[in-house]
Parts: C-alpha cells; structure tokens; sequence
C-alpha cells in the first residue's frame, strides 16, 4: 500500500471546548508512544474520516504535524453513537528500528467445497491474530484460503496461515481459525420428529397387541355346549 499521510496541527483546545472544534469541521485526536510525549492535534474531519475508513488496525500512517513526522498506527476510534460519525483517534507513534507486537486483522477468502457439496456452516473461530514484526513490515491483513475446506470437520489452524518470513505469529500454532461443521437440526424440529415417530410406533403395535390378547382369551374360554 502507498504512503498514507494525515496532515495535522498542534491544538491547545480541550475538555468541553473541543465541542466547538468538532463543529469546525475538526477532528480532535492525539499521538502517544513510548518514545513520545503525548500530543494533542486536530485533523481535517471529513478527509482524515475518509482515509482511515480504508485503514485496518495494522496499517501504517505517516501523520504530519507542522512539517515534523510521526510513523503511527490507530489504536482507538471514538465515534458519535447517534450519527456514526468520528469524534476522536487516538494514534500509536512507533519506531521504525524496533520491532511492535499488534493484532492484525484475518481476511478469509475462497470458495469451501464443504459448504458448496455438503451444505456445510463455517464456524470463525478467529478473526485476528496477534504477530510481532518492525513497523514497516506490519501487514494490514492476512489472507486465509478457505478452499482447503473440502469436507465437514475440515478445520484451519494458525499453522496454516501464510506470512512473510519477517513477520512472526505469536498465537499458538495449533489454535484453529475456521472449521467446517454439519448443520445441525432445530431442537423443536427434533423433538417434534421424535414424537411423531412415537405416535406412528405406538398406533402400529396396538392392532398387533389387541390381536393377540383376542386370540389368547378365546383359546382359554371354555368351549360352549
């Protein structure tokens, strides 16, 4: 992915004055980090909402502020609950020289032979994995095929992903991301079948029973003069 950049100005504005600020069109958002001192900034609302609407977790910024650089991640996203729209980010500086340890997002792809054959339900255990790698190296996603899927109880573990061989996966290698199950039967539907085939059971062996004990009664009757 190219170069993302997020141009930004130092704020001084805060608490309930950042009201004021949102409805000028600004984003209020701030930049922390190990090696950095927090710093409040504004962005431009409606072109800062549009590009990190194309971001995942682990995709690298550039953000701008005053003409000085920071390489950065979005850690959190606030939103209005109301309209959806951002209402503040918080942004994780990073040093390009040191290795990070963050979430990246799975991107399942493919068609499952289990589920176009056999009708089978793909149960997502997982939807992101935790890896360490330089910041440079982050991937924004990783690509789960779902085409080894071929029959039911087909499962995909962690071992079974791909990654560049500078990023490494610190979930446990056995853990399983995606498994192909049968469809199961709705309980009411089961317990109905079950008393209908009782009742069907039942009607056809009381004929046979009256029958016998019929025939039982009439051979222990004494004969009639």
């Amino acid at each position: 992915m190219d170069k993302v950049i997020l141009k930004a100005t130092k704020r001084d504005v805060r608490g309930k004055q950042v009201k004021a600020l949102r409805r000028a069109g600004e984003l209020p958002a701030v930049i922390y980090g190990r090696h950095v001192e927090p710093i409040s900034i504004s962005l431009e609302a409606h072109n800062a909402s549009l590009i990190l609407s194309k971001l995942t977790s682990s995709s690298l910024v550039t953000i701008n502020v005053d003409g000085t650089e920071y390489a950065a991640i979005v850690r959190e996203k606030q939103r209005n609950f109301i309209k959806g729209n951002l209402t503040h980010v918080d942004f994780l500086a990073l040093d390009l020289s040191e290795k990070i340890r963050t979430k990246v997002r799975l991107t399942f792809t493919g068609v499952s032979p289990a589920v176009k054959d056999y009708s089978a339900v793909l149960v997502h255990r997982m939807d992101a994995v935790e890896v360490e790698c330089l910041p440079a190296d982050l991937p924004e996603r990783i690509v789960v095929d779902i085409s080894s899927l071929k029959e039911i109880g087909n499962n995909i573990h962690v071992r079974d992903f791909t990654v560049p061989a500078n990023v490494t996966i610190l979930d446990d290698a056995d853990d399983i991301a995606i498994i192909a199950t049968a469809v199961k039967e709705d309980a009411g539907d089961v317990a109905a079948d079950a008393a209908a085939a009782a009742a069907t059971a039942a009607a056809a062996a009381a004929p046979a029973l009256s029958v016998e004990r019929g025939k039982k009664e009439e051979e222990a009757a004494p004969a009639k003069k």
